[in-house]
């Protein structure tokens, strides 16, 4: 069974670097039942995607024509997801982190397919959010397969960030948003290499990437976007449907 709440310590870690990774946080049996369903509702997701929405699901640099990018809202849509998002080994540790009650407003799996997983450029959480409050979003980010040096793992900035920076789109990509290259230097990053039911927790300011998925290796991971309760996105970036939201106390 895991210990469910930080030590004074990673408390300490999290403020001064904006992030914190637990290893080993869920067991393999957990993990395994939730990839089984990601596995089947992977599969029921692209018997039904309508051709206008490829390009924001699938990967683009392959010739595979139906590799998975990402899905969106698993928390709601699975039962699974919300059994992991709710768990008593998270829930405690955001409230710590959050200091408040919260809501789940936002959910995502990152697929990243062997030797087809397409980078995630550097951006920062709350630039997609928009809070009015830029302490009151923590995203909850889950190993599901190991993340790896050449897998696509996480890279973080490791001092805790108070603005936001700059962001832009590409045209062919209003799903990547990042930080222009002018306003911060990527070789500031840090590698975060997680094992398999590890579990990384970061600010909403926090600067992060990951990079594409050179091995011969799957890298899925789902990410757990929580809110204060007290607090309301009024600046996003991207649509958010309040309809989703999953509440954790």
């Amino acid at each position: 069974m895991c210990t469910n709440a930080f030590t004074e310590t990673q408390l300490q870690e999290f403020q001064r670097t904006g992030h914190i990774t637990i290893h080993h946080l869920f067991d393999r049996s957990t993990i395994q039942s939730t990839l089984d369903d990601l596995t089947l509702w992977s599969r029921e997701f692209l018997a039904t995607l309508r051709l206008e929405d490829r390009p924001w699901f699938l990967e683009h640099n392959t010739q595979e024509p139906t590799l998975l990018r990402k899905l969106d809202h698993p928390a709601f849509h699975r039962d699974a997801f919300r059994k992991l998002a709710t768990h008593s080994c998270l829930i405690p540790r955001i409230h710590q982190l959050l200091g408040s009650d919260c809501h789940l407003f936002f959910s995502q799996v990152f697929m990243k397919p062997p030797e087809a997983g397409s980078p995630k450029p550097i951006h920062q959480d709350n630039f997609y959010f928009g809070p009015d409050n830029l302490d009151a979003t923590l995203t909850v980010w889950v190993a599901l397969d190991d993340a790896t040096l050449t897998n696509g793992c996480l890279h973080y900035f490791d001092c805790h960030q108070t603005e936001i920076l700059p962001h832009f789109a590409p045209e062919d990509e209003p799903f990547n948003l990042q930080i222009a290259p002018q306003h911060f230097d990527q070789s500031r990053l840090i590698p975060a290499p997680i094992a398999s039911g590890g579990v990384s927790f970061h600010h909403g300011n926090t600067p992060h990437f990951s990079a594409a998925n050179q091995s011969g290796n799957s890298r899925r991971a789902v990410a757990f976007h929580y809110l204060r309760n007290d607090a309301t996105l009024t600046n996003s970036g991207l649509d958010y449907d309040p309809a989703m939201r999953v509440f954790v106390g």
